[in-house]
């Protein structure tokens, strides 16, 4: 039965008979999707991470009995907009993980707020210090960066030599020459599950849509390139075995690579020491990709 079914029904549900339920299940997962506390997609499974979610729910509205779906709950789901949920918010400071926090926000992106969760962002032509570069093409000259929202505030745990874009020789030389090479898009995409790189290494491997700028004039820029969106371009967050900063050579045609394996091997225990994959080894990760002279405009090193 659906959402509206069961509230007219007066039935009360265990945990493991919602989650016996596709249907009830799926639109529970909805509701939760809408008011931000599970990430998508709908699964149809009710799992530890939307059983959690649905808890998470009921303390928030102050739901009497936490774990069971009764009348109450289910009125809730149904009536609650996601402006009526008490909602803890990062308070951001203007050190540079508030500052990419804030542009978040601005951005509308999701957050993901609670301890040992960890946001995954990439800004490109960023030093690490937050000072903006020139972008040269064919460099090591992004950040990878791991934010964790500790009592509120955002704290960097992890901030690494890294590439957004494909180095000069896929650029010149695209794996399909038809189309061009691959230029992700900056945005934020949950397209990321914990796997191995070309079976090599472990490493965060494209399952789900993302969107690129095909460089089919092969000019290294993304301005006027068409949109692709797709699910099996594997555009996977690995290494690059220390190449040198200098110069990328084969090790990225559009995929986001950290350049040290050292410090890709942290980037790697410390994703999945995060509780949600903890939860569930098949969990997706989201990946948030923005400019840096964009975050810097908006907000400024003060």
């Amino acid at each position: 039965m659906d959402i509206y079914e069961f509230y007219q029904s007066g039935e009360k549900y265990s945990i493991a008979q919602i989650a016996a339920d596709e249907e009830l299940t799926t639109d529970i997962q909805k509701v939760l999707i809408w008011l931000q506390l599970l990430d998508s997609p709908v699964d149809k499974k009710f799992g530890p991470i939307t059983t959690e979610a649905f808890k998470e729910f009921q303390t928030r509205m102050n739901c009497p009995e936490i774990g069971v779906l009764d009348t109450e709950t289910a009125k809730k789901l149904i009536e609650t907009d996601p402006s009526e949920l008490p909602q803890p918010q990062p308070k951001p400071g203007d050190d540079l993980a508030g500052r990419i926090i804030k542009y978040m926000l601005v951005k509308n992106y999701h957050i993901s707020s609670k301890p040992s969760e960890y946001n995954i962002v990439y800004v490109e032509g960023m030093d690490a210090d937050g000072t903006e570069n020139n972008d040269a093409p064919n460099k090591f000259n992004d950040r990878r960066i791991v934010i964790e929202i500790v009592n509120s505030i955002p704290k960097i745990i992890g901030n690494w030599e890294a590439t957004t874009e494909p180095g000069t020789f896929w650029t010149n030389n695209p794996m399909n020459p038809n189309i061009g090479a691959a230029r992700i898009k900056f945005d934020q995409f949950k397209s990321w599950r914990v796997g191995k790189h070309k079976d090599q290494f472990p490493a965060l491997v494209q399952v789900a849509d993302l969107t690129v700028h095909r460089d089919f004039d092969r000019n290294g820029i993304r301005t006027n390139d068409k949109l692709d969106k797709g699910s099996n371009f594997g555009i996977n967050q690995h290494h690059a075995n220390d190449a040198p900063r200098h110069d990328i050579g084969r090790w990225s045609a559009g995929c986001l690579v950290g350049r040290s394996k050292a410090e890709h091997n942290k980037f790697m225990e410390i994703i999945m020491q995060d509780r949600r994959y903890k939860l569930n080894n098949n969990y997706i990760f989201e990946t948030t990709i923005i400019p840096g002279d964009d975050l810097l405009k908006q907000f400024p090193i003060i």
